[in-house]
């Protein structure tokens, strides 16, 4: 599994742990571990650029991101086929102020957009109630699992 992580926000993050995030949802939703995917954290500027570029909306936001081969989740006895998931694109700026509004860490807010960004990656969307709820309570559930999984680690 490739996972490439690019840090260019001028913000600490966790790369490993998010590196770990990501090899672990992937495994959850069942993705060919020749899957290639790739991470980039951004200052306000440039994801404000990219929020007017790819969906004309001002300023910035907080996860984008850019599917490729249009993979979706398998199964156990399926995996997806080996493929280029696409590019997430995180505002760590956007995530500090969320986070505190949240009452939770920077890193999990973190943690919680790259799981959606990688949601979104795998063609899940959140535009009508029900997709909404899927999506979400998906997400949870491999937050959760992941916040466990690290602390058996």
């Amino acid at each position: 599994m490739s996972i490439e992580i690019n840090n260019e926000s001028g913000i600490d993050v966790d790369e490993p742990k998010i590196q770990r995030l990501i090899a672990y949802n992937l495994d959850q939703l069942h993705v060919h571990p020749d899957a290639e995917l790739a991470i980039l954290f951004v200052d306000e500027a440039a994801m404000e650029q990219l929020h007017v570029q790819w969906m004309d909306e001002p300023g910035p936001t907080d996860v984008l991101s850019f599917p490729m081969d249009e993979l979706r989740p398998g199964s156990e006895d399926m995996p997806t086929e080996p493929g280029l998931l696409g590019d997430i694109v995180v505002c760590p700026q956007v995530a500090v102020v969320q986070a505190e509004a949240a009452g939770h860490s920077p890193l999990e807010e973190m943690l919680l957009l790259t799981t959606h960004g990688l949601l979104h990656l795998l063609g899940f969307d959140h535009a009508e109630p029900e997709d909404e709820k899927e999506m979400f309570g998906l997400q949870r559930d491999l937050l959760v699992g992941f916040a466990m999984a690290e602390r058996r680690r």
